[in-house]
This record gives C-alpha cells, structure tokens and sequence, in this order.
C-alpha cells in the first residue's frame, strides 16, 4: 500500500479525521484517537489489537511485515509496515479498531449500507 492509499482508507470510516501527532500523521474519530502512522519507525502504521499473543502471531507469520518497539512492548499494538501490510487485513483491523471508538450514532450509518 502507499501512504496516500492509507490514508484513504482510514478516512473512508464514517467521521474520522486526519491530523498530526508528535510531528507524524494522525486520525481520529468524533475526537477520540483512532490511529496515526509511524514514518520513522519503517514506514508503519500502528494497529490497535485484542491481546499480545495476537501481535507474537503476526511477527512470528510476517516478520518482513509486522514488529514492534520497546515503546509498544506492554500494550496491544503491532507496527505494520505500510508498503507491505495486506490491504483486506488491515481495512477489518482498523473496521474493528473504529467500531470501539466511534460514537454509536456514526455505526448506525456504517450497519446500515
């Protein structure tokens, strides 16, 4: 994926917002912190995910796509690489990732179409 094609993605959920945090691209929904892209850290995006046995698997599956830093260690998070991160993969990541910050009035309009 490039970035413009994330980007697009992210902003395709129903409220969600570009901006920036800490110097580097960053999305919210109705305010709440959604998600933000890591240029430095190789080009990633981080992924919001249910556990930390979850990101073992990915790395352990796709290790040339998915890793973590030592600032990420204790919290469910995965740096996907954007260049090579499945594209179905992670629009259901960041589907589920909205669906737990996102208003329950902007649902309504997404489980209706």
């Amino acid at each position: 994926m490039t970035h413009d094609e994330v980007r697009a993605l992210l902003l395709s959920f129903p409220g969600v917002e570009d901006g920036v945090s800490y110097g580097e691209p960053s999305f919210k929904v109705a305010g709440k912190f959604f998600t933000w892209m890591r240029p430095a850290l190789d080009d990633s995006i981080v992924v919001h995910l249910d556990n930390l046995d979850e990101r073992e698997l990915l790395i352990e599956m796709d290790p040339a796509t998915f890793h973590f830093t030592d600032h990420y260690r204790d919290y469910p998070i995965v740096l996907a690489r954007i260049a090579t991160v499945d594209p179905v993969w992670l629009k259901t990541r960041m589907e589920r990732r909205w669906r737990k910050v996102a208003p329950r009035r902007l649902m309504k309009g997404i489980d209706q179409a």
